[in-house]
């Protein structure tokens, strides 16, 4: 019976031993071999007396022992909290604090940038270093090892799974909030192995796929990538994503036949020039965290006339909602399909009832794909979790739906349509970011008065980041400035493309920011006098 990951390696392992697992550069790892690994880093982190349900964070590139440290949690009944490795190192210290990490898997580059941020990260006891660590890093409440001496060592007796049902808590993914610093989206076994199940049969994957992996593992989507492979035995090619020929370049090589990337991803792809080594194995292209524009899929469709394309929809706190069947595409490109197998999507009023064909209303999700809400913060998942509105009152013990924020409308057949946000969000480079994020770095340079970040259509990209700043002191004042330091402590995505000057910003009656006076004012066709 699949419970958790580490089922899937071992039902994966038991079927096909010899079988690619895992592909990191020059390196293949079987499914035998990977399951070995993965006892080894299991018992290893035992070792280290960490309990069920302790938190470990991995923050490093994609390559095997990536994977290898989120089976090894899994095996061990340890939460993984992977990082994106992107970010900087004040979001990378607010992920440690937020859930109190005991463990970090890192790199000695990393973990240099990181010294600053962990000595105040007082629940931190071990940090595992893979490769060459850097020498004596030694500090007052952590102990460096390398990975090696502690989930690779020979020695380490294989030990039996953890004592973990279905429901517990697996993974925590940290995803942007409307305001403020990232939360954490709390997953449990269950999510994921239905997620895989499910993403694979819409999909059709088998043990034959070759999966390119170049989304970030901290995304839902790039998780579901290395997810989706080993619950079907199929090869997984994990991709550090540079530049975009060295997509086209890994699909010949290993003769890719399922990629899954974000609009600003496909727009680049869109643009190279594959050879028929790189398109010959392609049976689909998958595209989620935005739509994707009509003139790219059609760009996609030509490069690989023999795939599929699915348009999918997803967020954080329930895996993956929503696909449009590719027979579907050419009726309806703009659509974000219906619900995936083993979900329930409804579109609701603001007054809870369900909404007819045609009328706009909020996108609910409801099944076993519902997270378990977000890390510590009882007040954002009793917002956001909630009982469906169809729930039968006879029965007497809850179900939560997760409540989306995404108003959707859908036609007379069922397929339905993104509108747009509820909140501030700003969707860019397929992330969700976080305005309040944005705007209190910009205060803390001591340079401005008021700041407000707002995320402007773009084709290529989703939105394109503006900040809007007051001054403190106008004469002196250098927008070069702030964007040098939110270059220091954001990651690229979240640097603002400008930072425009007012002398004052509109406020509403209630006195905060009229963020809609801003975004009118600085829709193009309008003079931004962007700096």
């Amino acid at each position: 019976m699949i419970i958790g990951l580490a089922n899937l390696v071992e039902a994966s392992a038991r079927r096909d031993p010899d079988a690619p697992a895992l592909t990191a550069q020059a390196t293949t790892t079987s499914y035998a071999a990977l399951h070995r690994q993965m006892e080894l880093a299991a018992a290893g982190l035992r070792d280290l007396e960490l309990e069920p349900g302790d938190r470990v964070a991995i923050y490093l590139d994609k390559r095997i022992e990536t994977v290898v440290a989120i089976l090894g949690c899994s095996q061990a009944g340890c939460v993984f909290v992977p990082v994106n490795p992107v970010l900087r190192a004040r979001q990378v210290g607010h992920i440690l604090e937020d859930c109190a990490v005991k463990v970090l898997v890192t790199s000695a580059d990393r973990l240099h940038a990181l010294r600053a941020e962990l000595a105040t990260r007082k629940s931190l006891r071990h940090v595992l270093v893979v490769g060459k660590p850097l020498g004596d890093e030694e500090d007052g409440h952590y102990r460096v090892h390398s990975w090696s001496d502690v989930a690779e060592r020979p020695s380490a007796a294989p030990r039996a799974s953890a004592g973990i049902v279905d429901t517990d808590v697996a993974a925590i993914l940290y995803t942007s909030g409307s305001t403020g610093a990232p939360k954490g989206v709390v997953l449990s076994h269950r999510n994921l192995i239905v997620g895989a199940e499910s993403v694979s049969t819409y999909l059709g994957n088998t043990p034959e796929d070759r999966i390119l992996a170049v989304l970030p593992l901290s995304f839902d989507a790039g998780l579901s990538q290395v997810t989706t492979g080993l619950y079907a035995g199929a090869q997984v090619v994990l991709a550090n994503y540079l530049i975009p020929r060295d997509v086209v370049r890994l699909c010949a090589e290993h003769r890719i036949t399922g990629l899954t990337g974000v609009p600003p991803l496909w727009i680049q792809l869109a643009g190279q020039a594959w050879t028929p080594e790189a398109v010959a194995g392609m049976r689909y292209f998958a595209n989620t965290g935005g739509r994707l524009p009509r003139a790219t899929l059609q760009q996609l469709r030509a490069i690989f006339p023999s795939a599929a394309p699915y348009l999918m929809y997803g967020l954080t706190e329930a895996f993956r909602s929503t696909y449009l069947d590719p027979a579907e595409v050419d009726r309806r490109p703009n659509s974000i399909g219906k619900a995936i197998p083993n979900a329930d999507i409804l579109v609701v009023r603001e007054d809870g009832a369900l909404c007819g064909p045609g009328e706009p209303g909020e996108l609910v999700h409801r099944g076993p794909l519902v997270s378990l809400g977000y890390w510590n913060d009882p007040e954002r998942t009793a917002e956001r979790f909630r009982p469906p509105p169809n729930r039968p009152p006879e029965l007497c013990t809850p179900e939560l739906a997760v409540w989306s924020g995404d108003i959707v409308v859908s036609d007379e057949e069922g397929f339905l349509y993104f509108v747009g946000r509820r909140d501030d969000m700003i969707k860019t480079w397929g992330y969700r970011v976080s305005p309040g994020e944005i705007e209190e770095v910009a205060y803390e340079t001591g340079l401005v008065r008021d700041a407000v970040a707002l995320g402007l259509e773009d084709e290529e990209i989703g939105q394109r980041i503006v900040l809007v700043v007051t001054p403190r002191d106008v004469d002196g004042f250098d927008p070069s400035a702030v964007k040098e330091r939110l270059r220091q402590e954001l990651p690229r995505y979240m640097v603002p493309a400008d930072v425009v000057v007012r002398a004052v910003l509109p406020r509403s009656p209630n006195g905060k920011f009229d963020r809609a006076a801003l975004r009118r004012e600085l829709i193009p066709g309008r003079s931004p006098e962007p700096r």
